[in-house]
């Protein structure tokens, strides 16, 4: 029997229990949302739930009447990592996982066969709040422009902010600027900068693509998101699996505090080797970002070649 104590205490300072989770869970879905919304205002755009209704092909799911009153549409994502207790008995098979399998083919193949004509991509990460005066917003786009005139497509998740920044710079460097689209809870909408657009239900699926066609990962200013495409690329690259893989964190000031921890703890724990902190690369210039996509792109297809 486990023995009743004290609850842990989250990150933030609060009791961590279950309505606890619940509610921060809401709240931090309502401020992704708010976040997006923010990203569209600044950029002078009507934010996407402002526009019409909801897109009727996502089914609804109520929310703890406790925490809030309001019904949440369910993602495919949400459907698929339901774990067996919360599956609902009799559900037909084209609610079953077998089937979503057949989905999620479909989905890797159409993903597939639209940037499948990308040869050189450099995939830019950033926060979708990030308004069209601030400097990082200036450096992404003109970090995308130099790009695209060095022959790279630029691949972001198609929203607002940094995202927008780097898809205007492949736009205004005459290269393809392609944007791929996540199913979210609410509409997150994509910008006005997009040449190519890909729709996707799965994360994991999208994230396969962000790496399979790209050469170079640009991380500039943001949150879990950039985060997770951040930490996985270094996986990857740790594990063998992508070579010659620039990571290029934009934003010295912004990342130190990651970089200082890293170096403090989990390197001096020896959770990590010193080799691996040299798997970043940091920045403020333009000009050096796309330098080191492009040589890293001319020493990988010296060694192809």
């Amino acid at each position: 029997m486990l023995r009743k104590g004290k609850s842990p205490r989250t990150a933030g300072g609060k009791r961590g229990n279950p309505e606890q989770l619940a509610a921060s869970q809401a709240e931090a879905t309502d401020w992704l949302r708010e976040r997006t919304e923010e990203g569209h205002r600044a950029a002078g755009r009507t934010p996407p739930s402002q526009r019409g209704a909801m897109r009727p092909s996502m089914p609804a799911r109520r929310i703890d009447d406790d925490l809030r009153d309001v019904v949440g549409p369910v993602t495919e994502d949400e459907k698929l990592l339901q774990y067996p207790g919360q599956k609902r008995a009799g559900d037909d098979f084209t609610r079953t996982d077998p089937w979503r399998v057949m989905r999620i083919m479909g989905e890797f193949i159409e993903g597939f066969d639209d940037l499948a004509s990308i040869e050189k991509g450099v995939s830019v990460f950033g926060s979708a709040r990030t308004p069209p005066d601030d400097p990082q917003y200036t450096a992404a786009l003109e970090t995308a422009r130099l790009l695209a005139q060095a022959g790279f497509s630029i691949i972001t998740g198609a929203g607002p902010g940094i995202m927008e920044a780097a898809n205007k710079g492949a736009r205004l460097g005459g290269g393809r600027s392609i944007g791929c689209n996540i199913e979210l809870p609410f509409e997150q909408g994509a910008n006005p900068y997009v040449d190519t657009l890909v729709n996707f239900r799965y994360f994991f699926v999208r994230k396969t693509m962000f790496i399979k066609y790209s050469s170079a990962f640009i991380i500039f200013p943001g949150g879990f998101g950039t985060f997770d495409e951040l930490f996985e690329a270094l996986t990857l690259i740790q594990t063998g699996k992508i070579y010659q893989f620039p990571v290029i964190l934009f934003g010295r000031h912004y990342w130190a505090g990651l970089i200082r921890w890293l170096q403090s703890r989990v390197l001096v724990e020896r959770k990590i080797s010193p080799g691996d902190m040299d798997l970043m690369l940091l920045t403020d210039d333009p000009a050096e970002a796309a330098h080191a996509v492009v040589e890293a792109w001319k020493a990988t297809n010296k060694k192809i070649g």
